[in-house]
């Protein structure tokens, strides 16, 4: 499981890399100021968080379930907090309107928060 999660790490830590690349070169002429900064907020809370799956996996003080149960949470909530806000960023390049799925991305916020606070927990609790 922790060449799992560091593997996670690295894949989402480089797509975030290729996205902020994307979004200061290629997006930085088609989007308004606001719509690139949050497409640059999805960026760095990827990588924010691609940096704790290559801490979780390598942290000693967790069993494997506890790094099971944040690893989880942490990627859900990358997927639904960084590529809802991707989407709902770049809404108007495309003819599909992603307005109507931008609850997702609290939702993701949300799971995003409760990983960090279980990880917190289940650290304390040892």
């Amino acid at each position: 499981m922790n060449k799992t999660i560091f593997t996670t790490g690295i894949l989402l830590g480089a797509l975030s890399v290729i996205l902020g690349a994307f979004g200061a070169h290629a997006l930085e002429k088609v989007l308004d100021f606001d719509s690139l900064q949050s497409f640059e907020t999805g960026v760095r809370y990827q990588m924010y968080h691609a940096l704790l799956l290559l801490i979780l996996s390598n942290v000693s003080v967790l069993n494997l379930k506890s790094k099971k149960q944040v690893y989880y949470l942490i990627t859900t909530g990358i997927v639904l907090f960084s590529f809802s806000i991707y989407l709902l960023a770049t809404n108007n390049l495309t003819s599909f309107n992603f307005k109507s799925i931008a609850l997702i991305t609290p939702i993701g916020g949300t799971i995003l928060i409760v990983g960090w606070f279980v990880l917190g927990y289940k650290a304390l609790k040892k």
